[in-house]
């Protein structure tokens, strides 16, 4: 009987992705949190029946998680540095920051 074998390509497809949406204030966590609950999902299907997939496809579903696990928490914390930042400082300081900072780019 043939071993299955596990693709993890999606996974770090939207965890790479994920990771790029996190410059719009960590709205990645999304694309990073449907990559882990699929990887964590194959795994779970692995466990129940380990005999019919190949062991090296599963490590690296594996290792396709922890990415995506990774990209997950640095996006969660960079959505609550924004939100903590929205909260304190106020929305209107931070669109006048991103103007300062964004004209002093453009002179240089």
């Amino acid at each position: 009987m043939e071993k299955e074998n596990l693709n993890p390509t999606l996974v770090y497809v939207l965890a790479i992705l994920g990771l790029l949406c996190c410059c719009i204030g960590g709205l990645g966590f999304v694309l990073a949190g449907i990559a882990f609950f699929i990887a964590h999902s194959k795994l779970k299907q692995v466990e129940e029946n380990p005999e019919n997939y190949d062991h090296s496809s599963v490590k690296a579903m594996n290792t396709a998680k922890i990415v995506a696990m990774s990209i997950l928490i640095i996006n969660l914390l960079y959505f609550g540095m924004t939100v903590y930042r929205i909260a304190t400082i106020g929305w209107d300081e931070i669109m006048i920051q991103s103007e300062t900072m964004m004209e002093e780019w453009g002179n240089q």
